[in-house]
């Protein structure tokens, strides 16, 4: 059986994003995919267009996300997190990434796919646990109960740390005020607020 076939098969003759039945054609998730059906998924003419073009994005299309999240295929989730990470600057996508959990090795997949993780000097950014790229002063919320070494006390989920600082040579760490003590926190246990 082809990979198409197989894709066929797995998504029901619809594009694994947006339902469409119209115009589908298999899309090796980039950029390591060897065009399997493991790392492919089938996908619309609309799909494949705004992908490959994202100034022709139209946000509304995309909507279709909060279906196909939640999808248990792995290449479908990891373009649903680059979709929306992409389209994070609208409410929705950003809430819907908030809720979208992926396990280590699948955000990994799609983080190694996003274009602007690395700026143009190549040096790593500083991406909280949704994949948003964290700037000097920014606010985050942390995201699970951290036991603060050395400090005696445990930072609890909730709670907001402002006017962060980024480590610069470690790019999965930050640094900023916690119960009044400065201390250096994972980006991975934070999302930005």
């Amino acid at each position: 059986m082809s990979t198409e076939q197989d894709l066929i098969t797995r998504s029901g003759s619809k594009c694994e994003l947006c339902s469409s039945s119209e115009n589908l054609t298999g899309f090796a998730i980039p950029p390591n995919s060897d065009g399997s059906a493991e790392q492919s998924i089938l996908i619309c003419s609309t799909c494949h267009t705004q992908i490959n073009n994202p100034e022709e994005i139209n946000v509304n299309h995309w909507r279709c996300l909060n279906d196909s999240m939640w999808s248990q295929v792995h290449p479908v989730q990891v373009m649903a997190w680059r979709m929306l990470n992409q389209l994070r600057s609208e409410g929705w996508a950003q809430d819907l990434l908030d809720m979208l959990y992926l396990d280590d090795q699948t955000m990994a997949w799609a983080q190694a796919g996003l274009s602007d993780q690395s700026d143009e000097d190549g040096v790593s950014r500083h991406l909280d646990s949704n994949g948003v790229v964290l700037e000097a002063g920014d606010t985050v919320t942390l995201i699970k109960d951290l036991n603060v070494k050395g400090g005696g006390f445990t930072a609890k989920r909730g709670t907001a740390v402002r006017g962060i600082s980024l480590v610069p040579d470690n790019a999965e760490q930050i640094e900023g005020r916690v119960s009044g003590q400065q201390i250096v926190i994972l980006t991975k246990f934070v999302k930005k607020s």
